[in-house]
């Protein structure tokens, strides 16, 4: 279990995905970087193949879990690492997700990213996620709606398809740990933008919030709930 692909989708990102992509590159045993533009109005996905990332275009705009789920089939190695767009040079971070995936310690790792001081709201949507998940699961995971995580592909391919939209960082844990899987949190040094106390960023939120919802219902109604007695993952 060696080599490592990375999959990116970005929307909008020509400002960071030239560094991101040539930072996620230099991580040991990446043999491809795949972006996937989601319908971007600016140009992203020529900076991307510039920085000698392989990209794929979506036209119109259909969200995250939609561009994973595109870009998985050009996945080529044995573990499989997921990143924003956003991160810039800090995805050279990516190292610590590949490592314990690597030395088999765990099924999947989560990066750990602290917030700084003048992002986020009022915790709404992070506590949707986190209460979200133990209900559906019985198990508790901190780190729920980080989109930089790594598994083997093997694991990977038993959590396609991702749901589409704001909420596929929360299906996928759920589906992850109703299959069994142990997923680790892992403390990094990345960075990304992220939302203020504006009107924009409580927009954002508010999407955020309504898909996750959404995802949440489809999996209980769906008889995605697997209670068990485990407090923690």
């Amino acid at each position: 279990m060696g080599s490592v692909s990375v999959l990116i989708p970005a929307y909008n990102e020509e400002k960071k995905i030239r560094d991101t992509v040539t930072a996620a590159l230099h991580v040991p045993g990446v043999i491809q970087v795949i972006v996937v533009d989601d319908g971007s109005s600016d140009n992203t996905l020529e900076a991307a193949a510039a920085a000698g990332a392989e990209v794929k275009r979506i036209c119109p705009n259909k969200g995250k879990g939609n561009a994973l789920n595109q870009g998985a089939p050009l996945i080529k190695g044995d573990i499989v690492v997921l990143l924003d767009a956003d991160l810039g040079s800090t995805a050279s971070e990516a190292e610590k997700l590949v490592d314990p995936i690597r030395k088999q310690k765990t099924d999947i790792t989560v990066a750990k990213i602290k917030s700084s001081k003048k992002s986020g709201g009022f915790g709404l949507v992070k506590g949707l996620a986190r209460h979200g998940v133990k209900f559906l699961t019985g198990k508790e995971v901190n780190c729920t709606l980080s989109g930089q995580r790594a598994m083997p592909r093997e694991v990977f391919d038993q959590l396609v398809p991702f749901s589409e939209g704001f909420g596929v960082e929360v299906g996928m844990t759920v589906k992850a740990l109703n299959k069994g899987f142990h997923i680790l949190e892992v403390p990094v040094s990345m960075k990304h933008n992220e939302t203020g106390k504006d009107i924009q960023g409580f927009v954002h939120r508010g999407k955020q919030f309504y898909h996750i919802l959404k995802v949440f219902l489809q999996l209980y109604i769906g008889g995605g709930r697997t209670c068990r007695s485990s407090s923690h993952c």
